[in-house]
């Protein structure tokens, strides 16, 4: 205002008052350019601070207004876009949605929103929420950029995602309710478990979707929400409990529950976790069997030891006085009679021993395809002619370490196992086969490892059993027989003479439909020993010297008037430290240690090393009622060692020494 000049007029012939009028007029505008100016200064700076940016755009889409928010967002600066058309400014902007936008607002006078993903020349990429409204001189556009909320809604939409991922791929159920009690959501394994579908399941009632039949505990699931609910509960579990899902089917699950609550700590709804136990349960259903069967075999152990010696000693004396009385003598009935009871109770304590795993095993390599055929004939005579027996034998059949004769009593167990099954008669089968048990086998019976093993299968057409039979068949003295007509140790001694080999047995039933005991063998990789000739009877006595070590005055008084009856010349020792002074001292050859293997004192092992190393070229014998694991941890077990198991008769302990003298 101040570099314009004002002229006033001096011709004395104008009219004063009508120049100061305009004078005044004129000073009256420039107040209001001032004035509108201060205000568009003051609006502009007002404009600058604001969150948002502000364009105004004029009809040929020239920049005639940009506040500083606007610029930044562009990435340019005012004097860069004041003044110039947006398609010079940002090459291609109008083949956009955002310029098609601001053309329809710009043609019919209408407002326009919407969310722009815009991508800068330098690669930035940012999100903007624009609002076009129409003016006189075009259009305003407003502009938030709200990329950090995309970032964050992009970011919770990954949560989500992943937390939906890791639901869905749980094996546990998951169930979620709100405050009411009804469901809102089930992952799949819930699904799996109730029978109920995500969709079919929302908005029901907890309790109509998770069934629980426990009858051990009054606590049922929605009384654990509830708890929940009421804050009584951080984390509420139920174990043993019944599920029943829409079909009908029952899983025992572990059931828990925690509260779901918002960022204020406010209790919105309840989560509740079920846990399929069911294959934990069969496996402390198995390991408790497990137990309960090494408990009765420690326990049988224990009486067929001490059992063993007494039969040595009966069986020996009545063998010996019935050498001794005349063919018409008769004291022989009952003396026979003695003798015969005596090696019927050394048949339940070899049975009793063989359960309990301490049963002394010979292994060889061994062919099952010779057992079985070598057994076939004898199985035709046990089982009569109305059972028909088969077999198939897979060829190139892989060795097992087995001791053979062991395994044909296995065979014949079971056979007669099933003849009893079959009163009116049927059809036995026996096979053979290379098998190989992977993982998923092995998932299902926890104590086999995976790998090659030789089947050895025995199947039935007979009655079959029940499960609660299945679960008792193996236990000693068990039997579904009529008192009097079993022992309940056939099944028992199957089992213990295949874990004491290494291998494994299932059993496979219906009533009705029959039964199948399989058997697993490790396979073994060398080929099997050439048998050993027999010793003929005739050739039983000798005048070899035997060194016996017996702690059992008994036993060892019958071992040795049996020895010196068939010629040999005997020298006796109580324990360990005694064989081994005579050891020392005698002067003459020793042709053989007989030993008992678990003794006080030096054990049977220990007292062989050192009377073999005081007299080279010793033979050894071991006997032993039981073994006690004792004789397996200490290598005795093995082809090249001879063992005679108690209770023996003095021909049986003289054949077995010819045997050694004749290698």
């Amino acid at each position: 205002m101040s570099d314009e000049l004002i002229e006033l007029p001096m011709a004395e012939t104008e009219d004063p008052s009508h120049e100061l009028r305009a004078l005044r007029r004129k000073v009256a505008e420039l107040e209001e350019r001032l004035e509108r100016s201060s205000f568009e200064m003051c609006m502009r700076g007002l404009f600058d601070d604001l969150f948002e940016g502000i364009q105004l755009v004029d009809q040929e889409y020239r920049y005639l207004y940009v506040n500083d928010t606007a610029a930044r967002q562009g990435r340019r600066s005012r004097d860069e876009l004041v003044g110039r058309r947006m398609v010079d400014v940002y090459p291609g902007i109008d083949t956009t949605e955002m310029f098609q936008r601001l053309r329809r607002c710009m043609i019919d006078r209408a407002p326009q929103q919407m969310t722009n993903h815009f991508e800068h020349a330098d690669g930035h990429r940012a999100w903007f929420e624009l609002r076009f409204r129409p003016v006189a001189m075009g259009v305003l556009v407003l502009s938030a950029d709200i990329s950090a909320e995309k970032a964050v809604a992009a970011e919770l939409r990954g949560s989500k995602e992943h937390l939906a991922a890791t639901l869905e791929c749980m094996t546990d159920g998951v169930i979620s309710t709100g405050v009411g009690g009804r469901v809102r959501m089930l992952n799949h394994a819930a699904e799996r478990l109730t029978g109920w579908s995500a969709d079919e399941a929302r908005g029901r009632e907890l309790d109509d979707v998770v069934r629980i039949l426990d009858s051990q505990s009054l606590e049922r699931v929605e009384q654990v929400a509830e708890r929940v609910l009421h804050d009584a509960l951080r984390v509420g579990t139920m174990r043993g409990t019944l599920l029943e899902a829409r079909d009908g089917a029952r899983t025992p699950v572990a059931c828990s529950g925690a509260p779901i609550r918002d960022a204020a700590g406010a209790i919105r709804g309840v989560v509740i976790a079920l846990r399929d136990v069911k294959e934990e349960h069969a496996l402390t259903e198995m390991l408790q069997r497990a137990q309960k069967m090494e408990a009765l075999g420690r326990l049988a152990a224990g009486v067929a030891h001490d059992f063993n010696n007494l039969l040595t000693v009966i069986a020996g004396y009545s063998d010996i006085v019935l050498g001794r009385l005349p063919a018409n003598d008769p004291s022989r009935a009952p003396v026979g009679q003695i003798r015969k009871a005596g090696e019927q109770a050394a048949v339940l304590t070899r049975q009793l021993l063989a359960f309990s795993r301490q049963q002394v095993m010979e292994p060889a390599v061994v062919d099952l395809n010779a057992i079985v055929t070598e057994t076939h004939a004898m199985l035709e005579r046990v089982l009569g002619e109305d059972i028909a027996i088969a077999t198939a034998c897979a060829p190139e059949l892989a060795g097992v370490l087995a001791d053979p004769g062991k395994i044909a009593q296995v065979i014949m167990n079971l056979a007669v196992n099933s003849r009893d099954a079959m009163p009116i008669g049927g059809r036995l089968t026996i096979q053979t086969a290379n098998v190989e048990l992977d993982e998923a086998y092995v998932n299902a019976h926890a104590e086999v490892r995976p790998g090659p093993y030789v089947l050895l299968a025995v199947s039935d057409t007979g009655c079959g059993m029940d499960a609660s039979t299945q679960a008792r068949i193996f236990e000693p003295f068990f039997t579904t027989k009529e008192a009097g007509k079993g022992t309940g140790l056939g099944l028992a001694t199957v089992f213990g003479i295949v874990k004491q080999s290494g291998g494994h047995i299932w059993l496979y039933s219906e009533p009705g439909h029959g039964t199948t005991f399989r058997i697993y063998l490790p396979i073994a990789g060398a080929r099997p020993p050439a048998k050993r000739p027999a010793v003929a009877g005739k050739e039983l006595g000798g005048r070899e010297t035997i060194l016996v070590v017996e702690d059992d005055d008994a036993v060892r008084e019958i071992v040795v008037e049996g020895l010196r009856g068939f010629g040999y010349h005997v020298l006796e020792a109580r324990d360990g430290n005694e064989a081994i002074a005579i050891a020392e001292t005698h002067e003459t050859r020793i042709d053989l240690l007989m030993t008992d293997a678990v003794m006080p004192g030096l054990p049977g092992r220990v007292v062989a090393e050192r009377v073999a190393a005081l007299r080279p070229g010793v033979r050894i014998l071991f006997v032993s009622g039981y073994t006690e694991d004792a004789v397996v941890r200490h290598g005795l077990l093995d082809e090249k060692v001879a063992f005679l198991q108690k209770p023996f008769m003095p021909a049986s302990l003289a054949r077995k020494i010819r045997e050694l003298f004749a290698q």
